[in-house]
């Protein structure tokens, strides 16, 4: 039975290194008889949650109008996440950030979830992705029910567009992909 994997890719650059990886990881759910879609949240118009707690009283709707709703539909809908961020300043990328925080009023929903992580970094000491790791995972394991993280893609030591080509993370990606 094919998976629904949604992609969701956090990269302000289109073909940028987090990008290539997402499209390996894609090629690999294909590949293996998945459907797979990938999110550019570049994009898509998403707004900072106000904090105004509207969604708690109101069926977990947000009073914004934009395209968070949609994505978050979409998350509820997958059987797999792939969170796919560069790291900046050793956090995830502020588009990563503005979805999971606009999923306030609906992240009970979801559940159940196979996730990976794709991460992408200039530095080339895996150890130091670790604040990512645990800023993504906050979401993942203490605020998503069932939820079973299946791997982390590293792309590190790239800051060129282009750079991931030579890494064996591309590979990874397509592993993790077909494995998925």
């Amino acid at each position: 039975m094919s998976k629904k994997i949604l992609v969701i890719s956090a990269s302000p650059r289109k073909g940028g290194n987090s990008d290539a990886l997402c499209d390996e990881f894609i090629r690999g759910a294909t590949d293996a008889g998945n459907d797979a879609e990938k999110i550019f949240l570049r994009d898509q118009k998403i707004n900072y949650c106000l904090g105004c707690e509207a969604c708690t009283s109101n069926g977990g709707q947000c009073v914004q109008k934009d395209d968070a709703p949609e994505i978050i539909d979409k998350m509820t809908a997958a059987d797999v996440i792939v969170f796919s961020t560069p790291v900046y300043f050793y956090s995830m990328a502020a588009q990563m950030k503005a979805l999971i925080d606009r999923s306030v009023g609906r992240y009970t929903e979801i559940s159940n979830k196979d996730v990976y992580f794709i991460i992408t970094a200039a530095d080339s000491n895996k150890e130091n992705m670790q604040p990512t790791i645990n800023a993504l995972r906050g979401y993942t394991e203490m605020c998503l029910d069932g939820t079973n993280e299946k791997g982390i893609i590293y792309g590190i030591g790239v800051w060129k567009k282009g750079e991931i080509n030579k890494k064996p993370s591309m590979k990874d990606a397509y592993e993790a992909g077909r494995k998925a």
